[in-house]
């Protein structure tokens, strides 16, 4: 799995039960994982369609640093499915658990909305990546070696 993103939580992401408020992790993993996708895909044009069942499995507090990690499940002809894995950060040990995880499917749109094709080129770079780099998404670094 890749990093995506990290998120520290604040006081304005807190609930009234001092935990962070459901839907703030809904939208970090909404918008998290739709970059990923973006990138993935080479476009901008990408819309969620689906959210698969998500579980909180562990409080999260102000302070908590969250990360958020991904990889693509599979590729549909117009869509990108991606298992997303939030973990919290402890910055003195560097242990991490899981606080919840779901996995989120996007379609590439055009301007009108309607579906676009993910193309075989795409696919196929991202499965080339991943068995050199162990990563489908390079640093500037990686992407002079290939």
């Amino acid at each position: 799995m890749e990093l995506i993103t990290t998120f520290l939580v604040k006081t304005s992401d807190i609930g009234i039960s001092n935990n962070l408020f459901g839907g703030t992790m809904m939208s970090l993993i909404d918008s998290s994982a739709v970059a990923y996708a973006m990138q993935v895909c080479d476009t901008p044009r990408m819309v969620t369609v689906k959210i698969d069942e998500l579980i909180f499995k562990k409080p999260v507090k102000v302070g908590n640093l969250l990360k958020v990690y991904g990889n693509v499940i599979e590729f549909g002809n117009t869509s990108i499915s991606i298992y997303i894995d939030v973990r919290k950060h402890n910055v003195y040990n560097g242990f991490q658990e899981t606080v919840t995880h779901t996995n989120i499917k996007f379609v590439r749109i055009d301007d009108e909305g309607s579906p676009l094709p993910i193309s075989e080129r795409i696919k196929t770079r991202y499965a080339e990546r991943v068995k050199k780099f162990g990563k489908g998404l390079l640093s500037f670094e990686e992407k002079s070696k290939l």
